[in-house]
């Protein structure tokens, strides 16, 4: 991995927004449009509050969610709520959002409506910043979902999957392996040693165990690890 390491999280957001900027700038000047894919969650919020700011076409940008909760928009819970209120926002507010979730009869439903909205997008993805759970979870590929050898198919056509994992709490909505290793650029974005400590030893592990590694593993560019320490590393 391409490892850049930051004194604050603050410091991580600007650099991590600078990075994503430049290379959303490029892939309009080259293709015309980008694409972005992000994760939900608490780590990220610095980063999208960064981003949102940022000048460029953000017309012709299109975002999506790597994973999404089984929740409607207007749950705290929800990535999409995470996203319109930190990063669809001052210059970012007119970018194009591709939502995972819809009210649906089931998960599995909404992954099927979700997996045909991918259709707007030219895949690979521009940039797909992931995060990282201390159990080494990444997008929804978590270490007990029910059909993880099919999230994590590297041939599998489908788009987006549903999830369902003791240890997510509720169901989940992710795009698949494939959508996610193919992109141009590919970053994982943690902080804290406790989850740097999680992801060296799945990247110094014999086998590819935990599903951060399988994915790292299948990138079809250099993974770029931004990393910062939190509030739990101070003394």
């Amino acid at each position: 991995m391409d490892r850049r390491e930051f004194a604050s999280q603050q410091d991580l957001a600007e650099a991590l927004a600078d990075a994503v900027a430049e290379a959303l700038r490029t892939a309009i000047d080259e293709r015309g449009g980008a694409t972005l894919a992000v994760s939900g969650g608490t780590t990220p919020m610095r980063f999208f509050r960064a981003l949102s700011g940022r000048a460029l076409d953000w017309s012709k940008v299109a975002v999506t969610l790597v994973d999404e909760r089984y929740v409607a928009p207007s749950s705290d819970r929800s990535n999409e709520r995470l996203l319109r209120e930190n990063l669809l926002q001052r210059a970012a507010a007119d970018c194009h959002l591709i939502a995972l979730y819809s009210e649906a009869d089931s998960v599995e439903a909404a992954a099927r409506r979700a997996d045909l909205r991918m259709l707007e997008i030219l895949f690979p993805i521009d940039v797909v910043v992931l995060g990282m759970g201390a159990d080494g979870h990444t997008a929804s590929f978590f270490p007990d979902a029910e059909n993880l050898d099919e999230l994590l198919d590297p041939l599998t056509r489908q788009a987006v999957f549903a999830v369902h994992a003791p240890s997510a709490g509720e169901p989940r909505l992710t795009l698949a392996l494939p959508r996610v290793a193919s992109a141009r650029m590919l970053v994982l974005h943690i902080e804290g040693r406790i989850k740097l400590d999680v992801l060296e030893q799945a990247l110094a592990a014999p086998e590819p165990r935990l599903p951060v590694r399988r994915v790292l593993d299948a990138a079809e560019t250099t993974p770029i690890l931004y990393w910062a320490p939190n509030q739990e590393d101070k003394p």
